[in-house]
């Protein structure tokens, strides 16, 4: 046997001919440390597997089976290949029957055929009175002879490499295992020395049950988040290392911006301002975020930071991601801070409006969307920048409006709860301040679920609403008509509810509206000349309608929970008792737990963590701005301790070795170096 070494190239390695090196290496798979680190993403016990189901609904299962019959089918506009398997679990040929379908793949017909063996993974659901799988995942069993990795065991069930079977994917890592030197695996920065990490890949690709099996994961997703967050800890050192300048010394602005409010702020709004007073007035730059569930009151926190600024005698910006938010501030701002004197700008895609005390000196707080990624005579002195919904922007964006100014001082904003530990993980590196109070004098929100609701009724209880003198959102998840989603759209949805409703203004709002066409819609809504807006998710954020009561949320079981949080965000924000109703078909017992979760809680915060078990951090934050989008490790995000761990482990090492040099210097290509703008990983 010849001992191979973790950084052997693939190619060169006895045991794995060329024809299968081209497919390992356009995964990425080069050495043989890359297909050790291709760690398995679930298990199947295949020393047992599971009954055969008599009904539809329910898990996913794990089946051994035979294939009766199977071939390509054609349909209206469709084509799939199928196969009848029945029961072959324990050698007893079983009388139960369950449709498998793949569509649009005709290639499974060149290696499935009738008589087969097979191991079946998938959901089985009802068509037609039948019970199917679609696209399962499956695995033709062969008699090796002697003991098998694929058989009678703990099995490791891989990301799909293409070219490569699932079974053969298997046997070249059990190969390479056999043969590699333990030595050549070691970590330079092992954060776990006591346990072998050769033994950790053995456990974590071959368990002998599935405990173990989770231990050893759980040993790789420390080192992980120990990356992570030596990633963070460093960025951290380094912006606080900067030199900015020192503002929020004068609170001329602020003491008449609170005198004139007719209602107090909340303990949460004034201690996150006194926390961010105390940030201006250091001399390194201010890096804080401000989280706040919706309704929390985050713009008064954000005026209060740009007056500061302004008092200051320098510049604020806020940036919105959509027009629609933009505009909302625009129309906040004026009304609060036009009375103190304040010069206001708006600066859109679509329109540009100022005051017409900017004509005396240039506008103080600058307020847009990308477009003032753009500007260019707007900005002569910008000392402060907020940023809103933050995530919603990528790293170059935000740097390229941070770098508009002088080492300005930084406020993100969103009214996305973030779970406890993702704040750990992506947000590490800033300062933050939590709004975790609502202000007085809200209208209490109703949340109900309703399955296979009839739409007689729905109608009834918005007509009833509507005459009592409030408003509605009519809520849907597509713009137009979908060939492969069987879902209503708002463009199918208006006609219908201007039929259902006539007499009674109804709007219609999407994102492919001109922006005049948005901007009539919601100056006519906020008016209250229309009753009732038919509308995508493009509502979420930002809009404030007071006498909006009402949400009706259509297919809800297609939007992730905080997006319905977001959304349900929208009413409850006048004195008037609101309602919001989740509609849904009530087939999928998945999504009905995902919305009992909106109907038992109002807490963001509870919510968020409830999205994050059933989604993952990147569906959660936005896999393209979050950087989790490759985290192998996401099942052991809720775990606190874990990742606290991984943050004394980083602190440790930054403290020995703060220019990460030493023994540290692998890690030089995973942190890299910015240009000081704020950024996430």
């Amino acid at each position: 046997m010849s001992v191979i070494s973790a950084a052997d190239e693939l190619h060169a390695v006895p045991g794995i001919p060329a024809r299968e090196v081209g497919p390992l290496v356009a995964a990425g798979l080069v050495t043989v440390a890359d297909l050790l680190n291709w760690l398995p993403r679930r298990y199947e016990d295949r020393r047992r597997f599971d009954a055969f189901p008599a009904q539809a609904g329910g898990p996913p299962v794990c089946l051994r089976a035979r294939v009766l019959d199977c071939g390509k089918r054609f349909g209206p506009h469709i084509r799939f290949f199928e196969a009848v398997v029945a029961d072959a679990s324990g050698g007893v040929f079983g009388s139960n029957r369950i449709t498998c379908r793949w569509f649009n793949m005709p290639y499974i017909g060149n290696f499935l055929a009738a008589g087969h063996e097979v191991i079946l993974y998938g959901k089985p659901k009802e068509s037609k009175g039948r019970i199917v799988i679609d696209h399962p995942e499956f695995e033709i069993v062969r008699d090796d002879g002697g003991p098998s990795i694929h058989l009678e065991r703990i099995v490791p069930i891989y990301r799909n490499v293409s070219g490569i079977p699932q079974r053969r994917l298997r046997e070249l890592i059990h190969h390479v295992l056999e043969d590699c030197d333990g030595k050549s695996l070691r970590a330079e920065y092992d954060v776990q020395p006591e346990v072998v990490r050769y033994d950790s890949f053995r456990v974590v690709h071959f368990p002998g049950d599935l405990a173990t099996a989770q231990a050893a994961r759980r040993r790789f997703a420390l080192e992980e988040f120990f990356a992570l967050q030596l990633n963070v800890v460093w960025r951290r050192m380094r912006y606080s290392e900067r030199t900015g300048r020192i503002l929020g010394t004068r609170t001329t602005l602020l003491k008449r911006f609170y005198e004139s409010l007719p209602f107090d702020l909340t303990g949460a709004q004034k201690r996150s301002i006194r926390e961010i007073v105390g940030d201006m007035r250091l001399p390194r730059p201010m890096n804080r975020l401000l989280q706040g569930d919706v309704g929390s009151g985050k713009t008064f926190v954000a005026m209060a930071a740009m007056l500061l600024a302004v008092d200051s005698g320098c510049q604020a910006a806020l940036m919105a991601p959509t027009q629609i938010l933009a505009e909302q501030h625009y129309l906040t701002f004026r009304r609060w801070l036009e009375p103190l004197g304040v010069r206001l700008a708006l600066r859109t895609g679509a329109r540009e409006e100022s005051n017409h005390l900017e004509i005396e000196g240039g506008a103080q707080i600058v307020i847009g969307t990308h477009a003032l990624l753009y500007e260019t005579g707007a900005f002569h002195d910008l000392g402060l920048v907020v940023i809103d919904e933050q995530h919603k922007f990528g790293v170059a964006q935000r740097g390229r409006l941070i770098g508009q100014g002088a080492v300005p001082d930084v406020l993100v904003m969103t009214a996305t709860p973030i779970p406890r530990t993702l704040t750990m993980t992506i947000y590490g590196d800033l300062d933050v301040s939590v709004l975790d109070e609502k202000p007085a004098g809200r209208g209490k929100i109703v949340t109900g679920v309703r399955a296979g609701a009839k739409q007689t009724d729905i109608t009834k209880f918005l007509k009833d609403q509507i005459a009592e003198g409030r408003q509605a959102y009519l809520v849907y998840p597509l713009v137009e008509e979908s060939e492969t989603l069987k879902a209503e759209s708002v463009t199918e949805a208006f006609p219908k509810w201007q039929k259902r409703l006539s007499g009674r203004e109804v709007g219609l709002l999407h994102g492919k509206l001109a922006p005049e066409e948005k901007d009539a819609v919601m100056r006519r809504f906020r008016e209250g000349e229309i009753s009732a807006l038919v509308a995508t998710s493009v509502i979420e954020v930002g809009v404030d309608v007071p006498n909006a009561s009402v949400m009706i949320i259509h297919h809800a079981e297609r939007f992730g929970l905080a997006q319905l949080h977001q959304l349900r965000g929208r009413i409850g924000r006048g004195m008037h008792k609101s309602y919001c109703v989740l509609l849904s078909d009530g087939k999928n017992p998945e999504a009905m737990e995902k919305l009992a979760v909106m109907e038992r809680t109002a807490d963001g915060f509870e919510i968020a963590e409830a999205d994050l078990r059933f989604r993952g951090p990147g569906d959660v934050l936005g896999t393209a701005q979050s950087g989790m989008a490759d985290i192998r490790f996401a099942e052991f995000l809720a775990d606190t301790h874990l990742l606290r761990q991984a943050r004394e482990l980083a602190d440790a090492v930054i403290r020995e070795d703060p220019l990460l040099e030493g023994s540290y210097a692998n890690l030089r290509h995973m942190i890299g170096e910015h240009d000081g703008s704020v950024v996430r990983a």
